[in-house]
């Protein structure tokens, strides 16, 4: 809500990301992260953008304003409380999800790993004098060198990346 405001008004006046960061005296990427709702400004911050689009504070947090009401600080550190903890919550969800994939990931691994070596290269022993029996074994015996050799480091990366991941107390 806040970042789709903050660019609709920006466009609205006829600025730039780069020509609002240079009247708030920030970096362009800051406007950016503001607007793909990476990030929230402070409340001076919000002041700042207010005055700089003549905008009230509760426009750019997306109130309908019926009557003129001053905005005092301790509602838009309210409103801006509200907007970081969804933000917060949008990264601990993503957390959760790369967390489980690699669990999933180090699973799948360790599954053809097994079934790999129940297997035992059963394709040694197969008639290589038929083309299409010749190509298949090849198929076989290059995904299970590549695998042999690419999944070990596949697995540590992603035991790391679970460890990395998890839920910190």
């Amino acid at each position: 809500m806040l970042n789709e405001n903050i660019k609709a008004i920006r466009k609205s006046k006829g600025l730039s990301q780069q020509e609002l960061a240079v009247k708030l005296n920030i970096v362009r990427q800051t406007v950016s992260k503001w607007e793909q709702g990476l990030s929230v400004p402070d409340s001076d911050m919000l002041i700042s953008l207010s005055e700089v689009f003549e905008t009230p504070v509760s426009t750019l947090l997306g109130e309908t304003v019926m009557e003129t009401e001053i905005d005092t600080l301790k509602a838009i550190s309210e409103k801006l409380e509200v907007i970081n903890l969804q933000l917060a919550q949008r990264k601990t969800m993503k957390r959760k999800m790369i967390h489980w994939s690699l669990i999933l990931l180090c699973t799948i691994i360790v599954f053809v790993f097994a079934i790999l070596l129940a297997l035992e290269s059963f394709y040694l022993e197969w008639n290589y004098s038929d083309p299409e029996t010749a190509v298949l074994g090849v198929a076989f015996h290059s995904f299970e060198w590549l695998f042999v050799r690419a999944a070990p480091i596949a697995l540590i990366g992603a035991i790391i990346g679970v460890f990395l991941t998890r839920k910190k107390k």
